[in-house]
């Protein structure tokens, strides 16, 4: 299986006490796979049910952001490739 991959920037590169602070993480993994499972059920006589899909992804990836004063990083967004966290100086 491949490593993830991800880069990262903040919205600055100084922030004073309290300022708002916003990290972007741009992430993937070029092994994760979608996959769609199709069921159709028959019975004895020849009669099916319309076919059931049902999604899944192998090897799905996450996003965990920490720095080291403890601070509270909160996710604004995610949507698979990019996500968008907020925390104050």
């Amino acid at each position: 299986m491949a490593a993830p991959t991800a880069t990262a920037s903040l919205n600055a590169s100084t922030y004073s006490p309290g300022d708002p602070m916003t990290l972007t993480v741009t992430y993937g993994d070029t092994d994760t796979r979608p996959l769609t499972v199709t069921i159709v059920i028959s019975d004895a006589q020849g009669n099916s049910s319309p076919p059931v899909r049902v999604a899944a992804v192998i090897d799905p990836v996450s996003v965990t952001v920490t720095d080291d004063s403890g601070r509270a990083w909160t996710r604004l967004s995610d949507n698979g490739a990019v996500a968008v966290y907020r925390a104050v100086a």
